[in-house]
């Protein structure tokens, strides 16, 4: 098999771990506004929807379209960071549990979650999205969706996204204490 046709198989195992988290996110949703949950950003949701599903078809238009080449030392390199962020992902989903969402829904009470990967990192699941959007490209060297996505993420994450969940998190916690980390999806 060629190697295009396993990146195109990687891209779609991608667009089907997307389609779990969907599954997932549907269901800590409905837990989530069953206990008065508070949904904020909706926003800029679309547009992140749109982003990711972009990511993935990009990824493979670039490929065929370009003609790119696999490159061992990089695309091996890239597939392991792709990995990793998935993993890291499914990490941070274990750790919120019911709590984890693709959409901004905090349940007022509750406790910021301070384990897992939120020991350490504030938001370990965009670091999880900015490893896999520049490393999933990379895979088969579609720099340019790479980049494109890369710039486009920030300003969403940056601009509009965790300020977003900042501010609900805030509001239905209060501050976090300056010495921990705020928990994030």
């Amino acid at each position: 098999m060629s190697s295009v046709l396993w990146f195109d198989v990687l891209v779609a195992l991608t667009a089907l771990e997307r389609l779990a988290e969907l599954v997932v996110s549907a269901r800590n949703a409905r837990w989530s506004f069953e206990r008065g949950g508070v949904e904020s950003g909706r926003g800029h949701f679309p547009p992140m929807v749109a982003l990711h599903t972009g990511l993935l078809l990009a990824c493979v238009l670039e490929v065929h379209l370009a003609d790119r080449p696999f490159v061992p030392w990089l695309g091996w390199t890239a597939l392991a960071l792709v990995i990793a962020s998935q993993a890291l992902r499914w990490w941070c989903i274990a750790t919120l549990g019911h709590r984890w969402n693709t959409r901004v829904i905090v349940v007022p009470g509750l406790d910021l979650v301070r384990r897992g990967p939120y020991r350490w990192i504030p938001h370990p699941n965009y670091v999880a999205v900015v490893v896999e959007g520049v490393a999933l490209p990379l895979v088969h060297t579609a720099w340019v969706t790479a980049l494109v996505f890369t710039v486009l993420n920030a300003v969403l994450l940056l601009g509009f996204r965790i300020p977003s969940e900042e501010r609900a998190l805030r509001a239905a916690t209060g501050p976090a204490p300056a010495t921990a980390p705020p928990a994030g999806r």
